[in-house]
């Protein structure tokens, strides 16, 4: 049975490690017992704030309607019941979108839910 030396396999287990690392600060970037662990807590993060990130944008279009709503004498809350009651499937994110670059639009939205409020 011949020797097999494992260098080679290390050095690409580590040039992997250190890639992931780049732009880390100190020894995090060039040492591997200190990368090893900063990359795996970097990716249990990127994990976690790619589910985060979906909620924290449903909460500014929320904020963004709330705002665009209030100049119409509406609650974001009323507003959404007066779209469902409307019969209007919008999403959140193109009425937020309507809101801010297409206002007459937007109002005309606006106006329609209010309607279906008052009815």
């Amino acid at each position: 049975m011949s020797r097999v030396k494992r260098g080679v396999t290390a050095h690409a287990k580590h040039k992997k490690v250190y890639k992931a690392a780049k732009g880390f600060y100190g020894r995090r970037k060039n040492t591997i017992r200190a990368a090893k662990p900063a990359v795996e807590k970097a990716q249990q993060y990127a994990f976690r704030d790619r589910k985060r990130k979906k909620r924290t944008f449903r909460a500014l279009w929320i904020q963004r309607l709330n705002a665009a709503v209030r100049p119409f004498g509406m609650t974001y809350s009323r507003f959404i019941d007066g779209l469902a009651k409307s019969g209007i499937t919008v999403d959140r994110k193109v009425l937020s979108d309507l809101a801010i670059n297409e206002p007459a639009s937007f109002q005309a939205i606006a106006e329609k839910a209010k309607a279906a409020l008052a009815a």
